[in-house]
């Protein structure tokens, strides 16, 4: 709201003039913001303030007046614009120190300009499983994903009329005459470990496989799995089952358990489909098939140059598509290589 102005004094009406002051000093002092301090220092030192049009009337007054008409007012003017000064400079420390509370900003907060994205569930189950095995004193190991057909099969026991060496199984690589293939599984990585490592070898080898599988909800012709391998004097199925039953409770909970079927594979005698007691499963606890292990083959110890019968080992293996897809109630695997950032988005987002 505009201020009136008083009437100007006479420039020699001393008492007058000291009213002029007063009222300027107590608008100056009720004025609770900058807004307002203007508006006061416009009407007391304003062009159109008393203490203004009185200086503009020294020039009506006789000489001799003009002298003590100019230190009467300048004195007074003086007094105003110290006033003012004082109650500028409070008002603008108020004014920054409220600023500073409402305009706090944490420098050290990283500007998020777009939408986080996430991790691939898939890695992040690959790192946890391999959080689990480095803890017990295991090392990770690592093969091409382009593998001779030796790694791949022979030095595995699988034998030479095997099904799995069809065209219908397994992508091999032009020329036929190079032998190589797409590996099919993580198993090659065993028999490096085993031709580059000295006894005893405790390795787990994690990566991706191929197979010619149809892409349905619970196939994929490129896959992840992890397998160990372990290589010690004396090991036997009680070591093998037991690092699987720790290895349960740390991925499904402590109520987690296992067991084993007898089965065949290749690499392994005695073999064995391992289940696992999901208590967390999608429908209520129940047994779930999780995947294969068995004691290592002599033949595949011999392929890999180890003959001393006092070695003996443990291999398993399981699909990291199908852990994730039971131990998170994923529907459909295709989910997983759609790149649909909500996909996942559900495992919880990182920087």
């Amino acid at each position: 709201m505009a201020q009136e102005h008083a009437p100007a004094p006479h420039p020699l009406d001393e008492t007058a003039v000291e009213q002029c002051v007063t009222d300027a000093i107590a608008a100056f002092d009720a004025a609770a913001s900058i807004e307002e301090l203007k508006a006061a220092r416009l009407a007391h030192t304003g062009d159109k303030s008393p203490m203004v049009l009185a200086n503009r009337g020294i020039k009506d007054l006789d000489k001799d007046q003009k002298k003590q008409a100019g230190k009467l007012l300048g004195a007074a003017r003086g007094r105003i614009q110290q006033a003012l000064a004082a109650r500028t400079e409070v008002l603008e420390a108020e004014h920054a120190a409220r600023m500073l509370i409402e305009e706090t900003v944490d420098v050290t907060t990283a500007p998020r300009r777009r939408p986080l994205g996430s991790r691939h569930p898939i890695t992040r189950l690959q790192e946890k499983v391999a959080d689990v095995f480095t803890a017990m004193g295991w090392e990770i190991a690592e093969g091409p994903e382009l593998e001779s057909e030796w790694f791949n099969f022979d030095a595995l026991n699988f034998a030479p009329d095997h099904p799995a060496r069809e065209m219908q199984d397994t992508f091999f690589v032009e020329p036929a005459e190079a032998h190589l293939v797409l590996r099919t599984h993580t198993s090659p990585v065993q028999i490096r470990a085993l031709l580059e490592r000295p006894l005893p070898v405790y390795v787990l080898a994690p990566g991706k496989v191929f197979r010619t599988d149809e892409l349905d909800a619970t196939h994929l012709p490129a896959f992840h799995q992890f397998e160990g391998l372990a290589v010690d004097k004396g090991l036997t199925m009680a070591d093998l089952k037991g690092t699987l039953e720790h290895f349960a409770r740390q991925m499904f909970g402590p109520e987690a358990a296992i067991r084993l079927r007898p089965s065949y594979f290749p690499f392994t005698e005695p073999s064995a489909e391992m289940d696992v007691w999901h208590p967390g499963a999608k429908g209520g606890p129940q047994w779930i098939e999780w995947g294969g292990c068995g004691m290592v083959n002599p033949n595949v110890l011999a392929a890999a140059g180890i003959k001393d019968p006092d070695y003996t080992g443990f291999a398993f293996g399981m699909g990291v598509e199908r852990t994730l897809m039971f131990r998170n109630a994923v529907p459909d695997m295709r989910d997983m290589i759609e790149g649909d950032i909500r996909f996942s988005a559900q495992f919880g987002m990182e920087v």
